[in-house]
């Protein structure tokens, strides 16, 4: 698995790269992997492209370094698994128009990213084209059978738990993410990227408040700029400039360092 250093946003891929961001998600999720290992078996095996010349060749190009995770092939579970902490996003605007999140009953009275009384399994469909759609656990038992929801649902809590009291222990809250799991001989593996600004909805404690959004540790100084452009959220993709293509490089880096505890720049790559 390679990631690059594209970004989207409102679901439109943009044309400039965010220097870094691949080599983060990679960098983070290599540590989540190993931080969850007691909870529940990943499908990497290594990062270190070295170990992987019998597939690159021995003339490796500088660009792959540190971006690259070698990993068992998985079958991927046609639901993704999402944990939600607090409410915000499309959980939000459900609960403000339903009173409820994904089709259950919530709690009255909740206000925008206020904390929930406890984490809540919240699945959604796997789109081949448009948008994945929010699901209930019973319509999720009904795609991927009730044994099987009912253990992914129990390993997606229990990593969202610990990840997400980690994280708190560095300034970060981790209000929601989303879990890809598979299946390699029937056992469960977690797969894909973990606990990464792409994956979850990264905000510092200290800018948390009920009743508002705080700004996320991922692309929100993208979301920024484009917000106040006249823009229809369609192609053609306006030009992100300098200022806003390095802010939200920094803000990943930044995220990395908070949560690991761990300087970005001894990560492979890293100085390219």
């Amino acid at each position: 698995m390679v990631t690059s250093d594209r970004i989207s946003a409102f679901d439109v891929v943009m044309k400039e790269l965010i220097p870094a961001k691949g080599r983060v998600l990679t960098a983070m999720t290599e540590f989540w992997f190993e931080y969850l290992s007691d909870i529940v078996t990943g499908h990497l095996l290594s990062t270190d492209i070295t170990s992987m010349r019998e597939i690159l060749g021995d003339e490796i190009d500088r660009d792959l370094v540190g971006r690259v995770m070698l990993c068992r092939k998985v079958e991927i579970l046609p639901i993704e698994c999402i944990v939600r902490g607090y409410i915000s996003g499309s959980a939000w605007k459900e609960y403000r128009s339903e009173g409820t999140i994904h089709g259950e009953p919530a709690t009255p009275g909740l206000r925008e990213s206020d904390r929930l009384h406890e984490p809540i399994f919240t699945p959604s469909t796997k789109a081949q084209s448009g948008h994945d759609v929010n699901i209930d656990f019973s319509t999720a038992s009904e795609i991927i059978g009730h044994d099987l929801a009912k253990k992914v649902r129990e390993i997606s809590l229990e990593c969202y738990i610990s990840g997400a009291e980690w994280a708190a222990k560095h300034g970060i809250i981790i209000a929601d993410t989303k879990f890809e799991f598979g299946l390699i001989n029937d056992e469960l593996v977690l797969a894909d990227e973990v606990l990464t600004p792409d994956s979850s909805r990264f905000w510092s404690a200290d800018q948390w408040e009920p009743g508002s959004s705080p700004p996320s540790f991922d692309k929100q100084p993208v979301r920024d700029f484009l917000e106040n452009l006249n823009w229809d959220k369609q192609p053609p993709v306006p030009f992100l400039p300098e200022e806003v293509v390095l802010s939200t490089s920094h803000r990943y880096i930044e995220a990395y360092e908070r949560i690991t505890g761990r300087s970005f720049s001894n990560w492979p790559g890293s100085e390219s």
